[in-house]
Parts: C-alpha cells; structure tokens; sequence
C-alpha cells in the first residue's frame, strides 16, 4: 500500500485533546462549558429571502459551519480524486464494491436507528426516527488511527477504511442538511455555488491545461481566484439553509488537479504542485487546530447523560452499520462479479465494519439539526463517544481471528 502522511494521525490526537479537555470542563463545570461555546460574538438580522431566524455567531457557529468547511474540503478534495483520476481508487468499476459497502452501512445504520426508536421511546412528543441520518457517519482520522493499529501501515484494508469513512461523512451530513435544514430550504441559493465554481472554471481554472501559454498557464495557477469562489460558495450553501461544513465541495471540480491519483492522504502528494493539491498542502497545519477547537466546541460529554438515545446510536453504529456494509459489500462483488480489492479478504472487511462503527465527527455536526436539544441530544452525545470503545473491540477481533 502506499505511505499515508502522518499528519492523518496528528488530526486524530488533535481532535481527541479537544474532546477530552471540553469533557473534563463540561462535567467540571457545565455552566461556564455553555456560556463559552454559547458565547454570542455577533447577532445578524437576516432579510426575508434568505433561510433561517437571526444569525448568531457564536464559537460553536465558528467551529462547526465555518471552519469544518475546511476540513471537509480537505476530505472531499481527496474522494473527487479518487472518482475522476486516473488509477483512482473508484474509478470504472472498481468503485462497486466500495460503493456498495457505503450504502449498505448507510441503511443498516438507518434501519437500526428507526428500529431501536421505534421500540424504546426516547420522549413522547418525538416521533419515532427522528434524527435517523445521525448514524451514517464515521470517524475518518480516528477510525485511520485504531485502523492503523488493527492492520499495520501497509495494509490494503486501510484504504478501504479511508474510503468508506469519507463517502459515508459525505452522504450522512448531505442527507442532514435536506432533511432536516436549519430553518427551511431556499434551494435558488443554490445556484450561487454552481455559478462560482463555473465562473472560476471558465476564467481561471480552465488555463491551467495542456494547450495553454505558458503565461496563461501561470496565471491559471494562482490560488486567490479559488478563494473568491469559495467564499461564494460557501455563503449560497448556509443562505440556502444547509450546514456550512458542505459549503466548499461544490467548487471542487472546478480547481485544476493532477494527472493521477497516489491514494487516499498520500504522502507522496506533498510533492504536487497543482492547484488543488496545493490548496490542500496550505490546509494541513491549521486543519490540527481546526479539529481540535471542534472538540472544544462540540466534544464535551456529559457523563451522567446516559439515555435511550444512547442506545439507539450504539445499536445503529455496533449494530446495523457494521452488519449493513458487509452485507453490501457482499451483495456488490456477487451482483457484479467483482473480486475483493487486491490483499483484502473477508476477514478484513468484517474488521473495517466495526472500525466503522467509530462515529464523532460528522455524527456531532449532526446533532443540533437532527434531534431536540437538550437531555436528548446529551445523550446522542454520549453514545457516539462511547462508540469509540469499538476500538479495543475491533483489536480483540483482530486477535481472535488470528488463530
């Protein structure tokens, strides 16, 4: 396998510092927790045409809906990649069984979450499902980290991991925000992205091809363009009523990029100088930051909030996430007649379902939009933390299935 940088695993510790800090303070000192993340830095009045009450800017606001966007950016600079490139990691067929595996781990989620609500009520004035895309995400820099652990640094399987835990972020926080928007949908909005990315293309991005002058081409390289765009972009996305963490994908495919694809984090991507790479090489010091204000803001487990919905999410992430992606996993190679990616075998796969099972990232962007505030989001809360315990399980399973 190729050499994944290491600074996958600095995100990872930097995001855990975060979450272990805000979970000392919150249950320390819950009142002065709140009143900080909770600060009110600016209170905007939005007109009428576009979605939502007031804008209140707070460090949470901050940290989840503007700074995520980089982050997700970062991860979803490298599932385009491995879409469009060539020997990318789901290009032609070979994004089947991948494919596959992510939407079975999606329903499985779902069909578990809507399950366990149904049977165990967690209020009687919520309907049973509420909050049901809560589940689909994983952790991708945690779930690498106990991946890493389980398979070694060279393992195929860890590229799977990588790949299931980025579409299904992707999918989870996208179904979120149609499904449960901020404050209704004013979709028109949405054409201000499409037009920044198109505009960028036509006038900037498109220069950097082969064909172009050597002038042209060196304007075409310039990265402020971009920027523009994506600040676009990213205030159509919220105006629109979506999470401000999707609000940079959309340029996405509009900033020129390499010829091929070196995998998912690859170090041998530091080495790039295309646009897109290079955007992404000026993230990576402040993603460690980024990531760890996140756990600030929004990892601080109450640990006495111990609910119904904490099962609900650990039935949904140990349960019907794991058994969903082997199931499409499964069904995908025999549909398709496709063979198991080169040095992964079944065993492996079942490995990375309950490594998948690791959610807190995307999960916790989830939580405000998803479920009623409160005890019950407390206790989602809490249950995606305790669904890090899936990591001394899946090294345990390792072992087992060693002998």
């Amino acid at each position: 396998m190729y050499r994944v940088s290491p600074f996958v695993r600095r995100f990872a510790w930097a995001l855990l510092g975060g979450v272990g800090i805000a979970t000392l303070w919150v249950n320390l000192s819950p009142a002065t927790y709140y009143d900080a993340v909770e600060f009110r830095l600016l209170d905007l009045a939005k007109p009428a045409w576009i979605a939502g009450d007031d804008l209140v800017v707070t460090p949470m606001f901050v940290a989840s809906d503007l700074l995520m966007a980089f982050f997700l950016f970062f991860v979803g600079k490298e599932l385009w990649e491995a879409l469009i490139l060539s020997r990318g990691a789901l290009a032609g067929r070979r994004a089947l069984l991948p494919m596959g595996a992510a939407l079975g781990a999606a329903l499985g989620a779902v069909a578990l979450w809507w399950l366990h609500t149904a049977l165990y009520a967690t209020s009687e004035w919520v309907p049973a499902g509420t909050g049901w895309p809560l589940p689909i995400g994983s952790d991708i820099v945690i779930g690498y980290v106990v991946g890493r652990a389980v398979f070694g640094a060279g393992h195929p399987a860890l590229h799977l991991l990588l790949l299931l835990t980025i579409a299904s972020n992707v999918i989870g926080i996208t179904l979120l925000g149609l499904v449960y928007p901020y404050a209704g949908l004013q979709l028109l909005w949405l054409a201000l992205p499409l037009a920044a990315s198109f505009a960028v293309w036509r006038f900037h991005g498109r220069f950097v091809g082969q064909g172009a002058t050597e002038l042209a081409r060196r304007r075409g390289l310039a990265l402020w363009p971009y920027l523009l765009a994506g600040a676009a972009s990213w205030f159509g996305v919220v105006a629109a009523g979506l999470p401000g963490a999707l609000g940079l994908l959309p340029i996405i495919p509009a900033i020129p990029h390499a010829d091929r694809a070196f995998g998912l984090f690859a170090e041998a991507e530091e080495f790039l100088t295309d646009p897109l790479n290079r955007l992404a090489h000026l993230m990576v010091r402040p993603l460690s930051v980024v990531l760890f204000l996140f756990g600030i803001t929004r990892g601080g487990v109450d640990l006495a909030a111990f609910g119904p919905t904490t099962a609900s999410v650990l039935a949904a992430m140990w349960v019907g996430k794991p058994a969903g992606l082997v199931a499409g996993a499964l069904l995908a190679a025999r549909l398709f007649r496709l063979p198991m990616p080169a040095g992964v075998r079944i065993r492996d796969i079942v490995l990375v379902a309950v490594i998948s099972g690791i959610g807190f990232t995307a999960p916790v962007l989830a939580l405000d939009s998803a479920l009623p505030g409160g005890a019950m989001a407390e206790a989602a809360r809490l249950g995606l933390a305790l669904s890090l315990l899936a990591a001394p399980l899946a090294l345990l399973l390792a072992r087992f299935m060693q002998r």
